[in-house]
C-alpha cells in the first residue's frame, strides 16, 4: 500500500516538529507500507527570502523568484529525509527535476501537467520513504515554476493519483474541520465525513483547510483526502463524494471577519448597469460574493456587494476612478461586517433550513443585511459584533453540538 503524506512546511519548522513527522512516518513504513511525503516551504523561510529578494530589487523577476522560493522547499525536503536517517529510515529526497514534474502556466501560478513516477516507484521498491518538494515543477523552458498559493497540496493529489494511492493524506493543526470554531463556539465537534462540495464551499466562506484547486483535483480524480492531526497522527475528517456516516443538514458553520460592503449609490436603472460594474471588477481580478440590487427608484438604483478586506481600498479606487463611465453618485465603504456561513449537504431538499437559520438570528436580537444561498451553503452579512453571538445560535440551532454521526473534538 502506498501512503501519500503532505505536510506544510510550518508544520516541520523546528528539529522537533521534523523529528516528530518523521517518526510518523516511520510508524507507517514499519508496517510494511510504502511511503510518500510532500513537504512545502515554510510560510517564515519564504518571506524571509521575498524579503531578502525586495533588498536587492523591489520586482523581482518571476523566474528568478521561483528559482529562489524553490530552493526552501528542496531544504525542507533533505531536512526530512535526514531526519528519518537519524532513526533509522531510508529515505531520499527528490525534486521537481527528479521527479519530472511537468507544468504548463506562468511562473508563480504554474499547473502541474504530468509526473513521471518511474524514479519515485524505483526508490519505493527499493523501500525507501521518498520525501517530494512539493508545490513546483518544471516548465516548457526545463526552468523551475512554482504552483504558488495551495501548490503542496496540490502535488500532493496530483502525486496520489499518479502512484494510484486511494487516499492522500494531509497533516494540519487542528487536524480536521469542525462544526464551528471551537475557540468561539465550546460545543463544536470534528466532522467525521465532508463531501467535496462542502469543503470547497467552506474554503469560500474563508476557512480553508485545504486549498480548492487541490480539493477540484481529488474531486475530478476521486482521490479521498483524509486529513489528520499533526500532534497525534489520527484521522480526523474524510473527504470524499459521498458521506457514508448519517447524513446532517448542516455540516459546518463559519465565521469571515474579513468581508466588507461596499455600496454603489446612485447608479442609473437601466440595462447593462450591473454588467458594467462587475466586469470591471472581475478583470482586475477582484472577487465578489454576496450582491443586493435595490428596486429602481427615480430611474436610480443602488447595488451593494462584498469584497475580502484586503482588496476593499483597491475596490474603492478603482469604482472611483471610473465614476464617469459607471454614472454613480457616491460610494460607500463598510468595514464593521461579517459573513457568517452555514454549509452542508443536507441542505438538498430539505426545506425550512434558511427559516431556522433566520429564526435562531432573530431570538439573538441579530440583524442580517445581505443573503445569499446555494444547494449546499447559506451565508448572511451582519455585524461584526454580532458574529460569535451569531455562531453559537445557529450552532446550537441545529443541534451540531449534539448530533449522532459525529467525533467529539
Amino acid at each position: 500500500m502506498i501512503r501519500v503524506k503532505k505536510y506544510d512546511g510550518s508544520a516541520v519548522g523546528t528539529p522537533e516538529q521534523m523529528m516528530a513527522a518523521a517518526a510518523q512516518c516511520a510508524e507507517d513504513y514499519r508496517t510494511g507500507d510504502d511511503v510518500v511525503v510532500i513537504l512545502s516551504s515554510s510560510s517564515d523561510a519564504a518571506e524571509a527570502l521575498e524579503r531578502e529578494a525586495a533588498a536587492l530589487n523591489p520586482k523581482p523577476p518571476k523566474r528568478e523568484r521561483d528559482m529562489l522560493l524553490a530552493t526552501d522547499q528542496q531544504r525542507t525536503a533533505s531536512l526530512m529525509a535526514i531526519a528519518l536517517d537519524a532513526i533509522g529510515i531510508r529515505a531520499v529526497s527528490l525534486n521537481a527535476f527528479q521527479t519530472e514534474t511537468v507544468t504548463i502556466g506562468g511562473y508563480g501560478s504554474s499547473r502541474i501537467r504530468s509526473i513521471d513516477t518511474t524514479r519515485i516507484l524505483h526508490e519505493l521498491e527499493d523501500r525507501r520513504v521518498v520525501i517530494v518538494t512539493g508545490g513546483q515543477g518544471i516548465n516548457r523552458y526545463g526552468d523551475v515554476a512554482t504552483l504558488g498559493p495551495g501548490g503542496a497540496d496540490a502535488t500532493a493529489v496530483a502525486l496520489s493519483y499518479a502512484l494510484k494511492a486511494d487516499t492522500c493524506e494531509i497533516y494540519t493543526e487542528k487536524g480536521g474541520v469542525y462544526t464551528a470554531d471551537p475557540a468561539v463556539c465550546p460545543g463544536a465537534r470534528l466532522v467525521k465525513e465532508l463531501t467535496y462540495d462542502e469543503l470547497m464551499e467552506l474554503n469560500l466562506s474563508g476557512h480553508p483547510a485545504v486549498t480548492s484547486r487541490s480539493v477540484e483535483l481529488a474531486k475530478r480524480y476521486g482521490i479521498t483526502l483524509v486529513l489528520r492531526s499533526l500532534g497525534t497522527g489520527e484521522a480526523g475528517t474524510t473527504v470524499r463524494e459521498e458521506r457514508d456516516v448519517e447524513q446532517m443538514i448542516i455540516s459546518s458553520v463559519t465565521l469571515d471577519e474579513s468581508a466588507d460592503r461596499i455600496s454603489v449609490i446612485g447608479l442609473r436603472d437601466e440595462p447593462g448597469v450591473a454588467f458594467r460594474l462587475f466586469s470591471l471588477l472581475a478583470k482586475a481580478g477582484i472577487n465578489i460574493d454576496l450582491i443586493l440590487q435595490s428596486f429602481g427608484h427615480d430611474g436610480l438604483e443602488d447595488i451593494c456587494f462584498t469584497v475580502a478586506d484586503p482588496d476593499a481600498d483597491r475596490t474603492m479606487q478603482l469604482l472611483e476612478d471610473n465614476q464617469k463611465r459607471l454614472k454613480f453618485q457616491r460610494l460607500d465603504l463598510n468595514r464593521s461586517k461579517a459573513k457568517l456561513t452555514a454549509v452542508g449537504a443536507g441542505l438538498i431538499g430539505n426545506a425550512g433550513c434558511a427559516a431556522k437559520l433566520f429564526e435562531a438570528l432573530y431570538n439573538e436580537g441579530i440583524n442580517i443585511d445581505m443573503i445569499t444561498t446555494s444547494e449546499i451553503r447559506m451565508t448572511v452579512l451582519i455585524d461584526r459584533a454580532d458574529g460569535e453571538r451569531a455562531v453559537r445560535a445557529v450552532h446550537d440551532a441545529f443541534g451540531l453540538g449534539t448530533a449522532p454521526g459525529w467525533t467529539e473534538a
